[in-house]
């Protein structure tokens, strides 16, 4: 099972390492910034839509965001 915390916080660590804001992924992305922060804190775990609009709007491949994600659940796990 995904753990959101975990999935939130890898997409914003991605986020921050490419020097984006929330607001500016979020416009990229065709979300609202509450609704990225949310997922971002592990309140709300992200549909595989929204994973992809993400992973389009940081300019990473939806692949290595999801490797990125299966990474850090086996350091957690």
């Amino acid at each position: 099972m995904l753990d959101a915390v975990i999935v939130g916080t890898v997409i914003r660590e991605v986020r921050e390492k490419r020097g984006l804001s929330q607001e500016v992924v979020s416009g990229l992305a065709d979300l609202g910034r509450t609704h990225l922060s949310a997922i971002e804190r592990g309140v709300r775990k992200p549909t595989l839509d929204t994973l992809f609009k993400l992973a389009e709007a940081m300019d990473i491949p939806p692949n290595e965001l999801v490797f990125l994600i299966e990474q850090k659940i086996k350091e957690n796990g």
